[in-house]
């Protein structure tokens, strides 16, 4: 397997200025700092680079490693919390615009995924015939490129052509999951007017999210599905609602609570990541989420950072093969040589996040578009299936 994987209240709203709208800067660093740390996690955890800087810092090589996937829980929590915030005004959801929200967000995530896999197949079979390593993923054939258009590679047993594919269905999966609660919430209170459909779906959410943190993370046979990263994301969507709560104390303790059962059960360090970022994002002070808060060029960088960092996650496996293959077959003894090259590889691949994100996600993400980003990545799958052939 040379997949790159690591292991997304009843309230009354409080005053405007009070509320998280817009851009957020605490969500945005958080986001920021785990786009770093899961590039790092990466080089240090898959090498070769890594296995040649080990001897000089086995120390921050084998944290990196080790506990670098634990962003994976900053962007499940702050995905919640962001999805709670982006449907706090209309909560309440038919089938027509579940459909409309489901096809925007597949959208969102597919553009700029095929855009990178198209990077992807193609610097794996360009760099092949001269760099042995397992962190190369096999030639694609068709049904494996169709699977990856909907995400559907891991359900089927399938190797991902890239890092981070496998997140990106998990994401899209428990955006599925919310909406289709929502849904079932809204459906249930035209039935039963008497019901309060605010405090049904806090309620609802709160079951799924202890429900996964309790029962379904434990099982790890259900890692390629959403419910078992349910916990960390509910803890996110409730963390918005506490805030957003007219006595936010009754959501901190819940979430304390919850945090507290659910290391009970079972101590894990993913879901203490997710459990303190979730209070963080809860109880922070209000200033600690203004932009306005922070000043200059830190608050432009992170920013900056935080809204490119899906692009960045996405094109990092491209850009860090490149850079190993052209540091190993050049340097592949020289520790410092090694160390510099993962700092370029991190460099170049926010670089390369930001071409990404003005290719992709800054254009319009329509249907037209997508067409256009599924034509490109089959024609890359073809012609790496191509080169693979020629150069057997």
């Amino acid at each position: 397997m040379h997949a790159w994987r690591c292991d997304p209240l009843s309230t009354v709203a409080l005053a405007n200025e009070q509320r998280p709208s817009g851009r957020s800067f605490l969500p945005d660093l958080l986001k920021a700092v785990g786009c770093i740390l899961i590039v790092l996690h990466h080089l240090a955890f898959y090498g070769p680079m890594s296995d040649v800087v080990l001897r000089a810092w086995p120390g921050v090589i084998d944290w990196l490693a080790e506990y670098g996937r634990l962003a994976v829980q900053l962007f499940l929590v702050c995905s919640g919390y962001l999805t709670a915030a982006g449907l706090a005004a209309k909560p309440a959801l038919n089938a027509r615009r579940l459909l409309q929200l489901a096809g925007r967000r597949y959208l969102r995530l597919s553009i700029p995924l095929m855009g990178a896999l198209s990077a992807a197949v193609l610097v794996t079979e360009w760099i092949r015939p001269d760099f042995d390593h397992p962190s190369l993923s096999a030639t694609p054939d068709w049904l494996q490129t169709l699977a990856h258009v909907f995400f559907l590679q891991h359900l089927a047993d399938m190797e991902a052509l890239s890092a981070g594919v496998w997140y990106v269905a998990i994401d899209f999966q428990l955006y599925l999951l919310t909406l289709l609660t929502l849904w079932g919430v809204s459906l249930w209170a035209r039935w039963k007017p008497l019901w309060r459909p605010d405090a049904l779906r806090v309620q609802v959410m709160f079951g799924l999210t202890l429900l996964s943190l309790v029962r379904w993370n434990l099982n790890h046979d259900l890692d390629l599905y959403g419910v078992y990263f349910f916990g960390a994301y509910g803890l996110g969507w409730l963390a918005h609602r506490a805030r957003q709560s007219r006595i936010p104390p009754k959501g901190w303790t819940v979430l304390l609570l919850m945090g507290l059962l659910a290391l009970w059960v079972d101590p894990r360090w993913r879901i203490f990541t997710a459990w303190a970022v979730a209070l963080l994002l809860a109880a922070a002070p209000p200033a600690w989420l203004a932009l306005q808060s922070v000043r200059g060029w830190f608050r432009a960088g992170v920013s900056e950072l935080s809204r490119i960092s899906y692009s960045v996650f996405l094109i990092h496996y491209a850009v860090s093969l490149a850079v190993s293959a052209w540091v190993t077959r050049v340097w592949p003894d020289s520790v410092a040589w090694n160390g510099a090259g993962m700092v370029l590889a991190l460099g170049l691949s926010v670089l390369a996040g930001e071409g990404l994100s003005q290719l992709t996600e800054k254009r319009s993400q329509d249907w037209r578009h997508w067409l256009v980003w599924a034509l490109v990545f089959a024609l890359s799958s073809g012609l790496a299936m191509h080169w693979a052939a020629t150069a057997g």
